[in-house]
């Protein structure tokens, strides 16, 4: 389902949960004092269901855990609604770092808050976007590390979580290209998110710029409903493939989340009661485990993907279970992968000391 937003762009209406379901499991908090950063959260407001902006984010971010920094994510808010079509999604990075701006006065705490931003801009401007990619920097004061061009894309129309729509084979069109080349000259990253068949587009993808530093979202989008559903241990096999695959290019990292929405096919938000910490390890320990191996703790961590993972559990309980999915790593391995690598790989080193 969509809807126009304020900014004029179509949004993805995403299944959302009830609070009064969420609030039917309650945790008590795991390793309080851990330092964390979370790499990847959204912001929106109203139609979006449900509203996400810097009151809901402290609200997750001082539920117990210690939340010292966060790294906002586009998601297609608060775009211009004038001007030249190709800087409107600017208008993103303006809205998120005027939020920042209020977290660093003390509006709200912690004050790591959004320190970090991805934005958008499409690559297939070639290198043309070089002037989109400037304006996301000057806007965002500092905050701006990079941009995420969702490229996820299945036959099956069924299977759909982005905005746009993407046409098959992105990351392998030269226009893109071109425009991707322009990444690493200005210090910027990107965030790519691609279903678990088009790994092998992101291995492409790397190796062919291995300069510039590719974050691979939600450990790869391995599929678990509509065609998918009922195949597991098939697309299971599929997916750790195409992860050793991406992760034989040391330029990238993975992210550690995203399961906990619809695609993974897991269906915990059709249980009479949200699940325990322990149920999300438990499902999830096979996909967070072979990325880990292959990857390795330093180029890997932990990602809350609130509020859209926000369908099948409560920010305080997601982190309990990542936590026991890291019960057996080492105090340097989970500095790793609950802070020291996000703040290394999107330049927010500060927010640690």
């Amino acid at each position: 389902m969509t809807t126009e937003t304020k900014s004029g762009t179509h949004a993805v209406i995403l299944p959302s949960a009830d609070p009064g379901w969420l609030a039917l499991r309650q945790e008590a908090i795991l390793e309080p004092d851990l330092p964390i950063i979370d790499p990847h959260h959204h912001l929106w407001d109203a139609p979006r269901s449900p509203r996400y902006l810097a009151e809901e984010l402290e609200r997750d971010a001082r539920a117990g855990h210690n939340v010292i920094g966060t790294i906002f994510t586009d998601c297609s808010e608060g775009y211009r609604t004038d001007g030249p079509e190709n800087l409107r999604p600017v208008g993103e990075t303006e809205f998120v770092t005027a939020i920042a701006d209020r977290v660093a006065v003390g509006a709200y705490q912690p004050a790591g808050l959004c320190a970090g931003i991805i934005g958008y801009a499409d690559l297939r401007e070639g290198a043309g976007v070089r002037a989109v990619l400037e304006a996301h920097i000057a806007a965002g004061k500092g905050r701006f590390k990079g941009i995420r061009q969702s490229t996820a894309w299945d036959p099956n129309p069924e299977i759909r979580t982005t905005i746009r729509t993407p046409p098959e084979g992105l990351l392998r069109d030269p226009t893109l290209r071109a425009g991707f080349a322009c990444l690493a000259p200005l210090g910027l990253t990107f965030d790519s998110w691609v279903y678990h068949h088009q790994l092998g587009d992101v291995a492409d993808l790397a190796a062919a710029f291995p300069e510039t530093t590719i974050i691979l979202d939600h450990v790869g989008g391995p599929i678990g409903i509509g065609p998918y559903a009922g195949r597991r241990d098939e697309v299971f096999a599929q997916w750790k493939a195409g992860i050793l695959e991406v992760a034989r290019r040391p330029n990238v990292s993975v992210k550690l989340g995203g399961l906990a929405m619809r695609l993974g096919g897991f269906g915990f938000h059709e249980r009479p009661v949200p699940p325990s910490s322990e149920d999300l390890a438990a499902a999830w320990r096979p996909y967070v485990e072979t990325c880990i191996e292959a990857f390795g703790p330093d180029r890997a961590m932990f990602e809350s993907n609130f509020p859209v993972d926000q369908l099948s559990c409560g920010y305080a309980v997601l982190w309990n279970g990542f936590k026991r999915l890291a019960s057996g790593a080492s105090d340097s391995e989970k500095a790793a992968l609950f802070s020291r690598t996000a703040a290394r790989v999107y330049g927010i080193e500060h927010v640690l000391n």
